[in-house]
């Protein structure tokens, strides 16, 4: 991790083992309650060299009136530059091939891809609110020879669909935040629908010509007489229907030095 952009403070803490400091951001604008969250294990880390590590990530959505939320078109998450997604060598699998599958069949076609999983909600408005949901999984992709990640959502029951989300990954050069995932959400049940909650957790181990790699990694660059530190982790940009756009603040988080 860049020694610039952590904050070092909560030594006491960290001397004592770490642990997750960050809680979810929540922001009520526009008539909408929106939650984010994120967190990476484990927080124990090198101080300069990268270490395998897990990202999780959450969000939640919520009508104040407790109408039905309108759609989330796109998704922008931030995260600390200390992190970075590698993929050299592992397989990829294309948005094209995901179309109108079950997440049996995604698994079929690009198991060997995968680089996380986790859950969505959703609802559809048919007269009445249908809540529904189901599996999501994460995998590996490649766009104009550029990496990528493909989001595969599936609801088997009451309603069944299949979303396919396409994820690019940018770099950022200033700041505490040096890699963005963008996403444009496609129309949920010819728009009738609404995502409401994601909950996804990227991280893989793999072997590439004889070394140990993981699609997630970082360090932890505190100063060398400090145990550990704290710093902005990750930022979520959330734009709904009619250009509503909800920022929820950064979440933070820490990490000590083995």
């Amino acid at each position: 991790m860049r020694r610039r952009v952590l904050v070092p403070v909560l030594i006491a803490l960290l001397a004592g083992g770490g642990g997750a400091i960050a809680t979810a951001a929540t922001v009520q604008e526009h008539g909408l309650v929106v939650s984010f969250d994120a967190d990476f294990a484990p927080h124990n880390l090198p101080r300069d060299k990268p270490a395998p590590v897990s990202v999780k990530v959450s969000g939640k959505v919520r009508a104040a009136d407790g109408s039905h939320p309108p759609a989330l078109r796109w998704l922008e998450i931030m995260i600390n530059r200390n992190g970075r997604l590698r993929s050299q060598g592992l397989p990829t699998c294309s948005a094209s091939s995901l179309q109108s599958t079950s997440t049996a069949t995604a698994l079929d076609r690009c198991r060997s891809a995968l680089v996380g999983q986790g859950s969505f909600h959703a609802v559809v408005s048919l007269g009445r609110e249908i809540p529904t949901g189901g599996k999501i999984l994460a995998f590996n992709s490649r766009r104009a020879g550029k990496q990528t990640l493909v989001l595969h959502l599936f609801a088997g029951t009451p309603v069944r669909f299949t979303l396919v989300v396409p994820l690019t990954i940018g770099n950022l050069k200033q700041g505490a935040f040096g890699t963005i995932l963008r996403a444009k959400i496609p129309k949920l049940a010819s728009g009738l629908g609404s995502v409401t909650e994601i909950d996804l957790t990227i991280g893989r181990r793999y072997s590439y010509k004889g070394e140990r790699r993981s699609y997630v990694s970082a360090a932890c660059g505190a100063p060398p007489n400090l145990p550990g530190g704290v710093f902005n982790f990750a930022r979520a940009r959330f734009r709904f229907e009619s250009h509503r756009t909800i920022n929820p603040p950064a979440l933070i988080q820490e990490c000590s030095v083995r």
